[in-house]
């Protein structure tokens, strides 16, 4: 779990839903990302960064310390405003991954207090129904888990994306190595119904780390017509001027900067992807 100091009633409320779990978590960090962190229960461990390193960078610190017990092979990753609503949701996790060893990344389904999910946490194109799990390309940020050997494979989050896409962006390179990802609807994390662009960065961000996804992951032919796409939504999506000069801000820093080095994805995993609904130029 990351945290940034601001939601200290929040965080103990996850930690209290993570300790009433039927099968216990062998482990528990709580990174304070750039914050100190409160008061933390007994057993839990909490790291304190002198900076925030961003989502990306946060979880790499949590990832690393939870390697170094030696005894952890899936890690799961929780919004520090969210909320384990049901006890067995360890035990369905375990389940999962005990039948299928190449089982690499189990999204969760986000709710609101009513159990609303929003159109952008269905990890598919296609959301009429936010019940209907499965095998999906991508997963969700606020609550996932995912396997240590498949980290161990893929290595971890992309530092320079700090927040956003980063998920995308490690959901690739597990597919293009054969890893699955399933979203799993009956896993819940209870969260605040919210919008992204409540982040002051978001939109420059966002783009910037959108480029940088197409120039690390994509095959040549493939990059254009995934960030022309991109750009055709963007503009139809947007009601802010200043969140499309913020945008393009982003989207032109993304093609002069640096996004670590390119491992163009393999075209069966192109396929793939294709076959599960959504290829990647959307």
């Amino acid at each position: 779990m990351l945290t940034m100091g601001t939601r200290p009633v929040e965080l103990r409320a996850l930690l209290d839903s993570v300790a009433k779990q039927r099968e216990a978590a062998s482990r528990i960090v709580v990174v304070g990302n750039g914050a100190p962190l409160p008061e933390l229960p007994e057993g839990v461990v909490g790291v304190e960064l002198e900076k925030n390193l961003g989502v990306s960078g946060g979880r790499n610190v949590a990832m690393e310390k939870l390697r170094s017990f030696g005894d952890v092979d899936v890690l799961v990753d929780l919004d520090d405003d969210g909320l384990l609503i049901e006890a067995d949701v360890f035990t369905r996790i375990a389940d999962l991954y005990e039948a299928d060893p190449r089982l690499g990344i189990v999204s969760f389904r986000i709710a609101d207090e009513t159990g609303f999910t929003q159109r952008r946490h269905v990890p598919r194109l296609r959301v009429d129904d936010p019940m209907r799990g499965g095998e999906v390309t991508t997963f969700l940020g606020g609550g996932h888990a995912l396997s240590m050997p498949m980290l161990d494979e893929t290595g971890g989050w992309p530092d320079e994306f700090f927040f956003t896409h980063e998920e995308t962006d490690l959901a690739w390179r597990a597919l293009d190595a054969g890893w699955t990802i399933r979203y799993e609807p009956e896993l819940v994390l209870q969260h605040p119904r919210t919008s992204p662009a409540r982040h002051a960065e978001f939109y420059r961000m966002t783009a910037r780390n959108r480029v940088w996804l197409a120039r690390r992951h994509l095959p040549a032919v493939l990059v254009p017509l995934y960030l022309g796409t991109w750009i055709l939504l963007t503009v139809a999506r947007t009601r802010s001027a200043s969140g499309l000069r913020a945008w393009f801000g982003g989207f032109f820093e993304g093609t002069r900067t640096a996004c670590g080095p390119r491992r163009p994805i393999r075209w069966r995993t192109v396929r793939r992807m294709t076959a599960l609904g959504r290829p990647p130029v959307i």
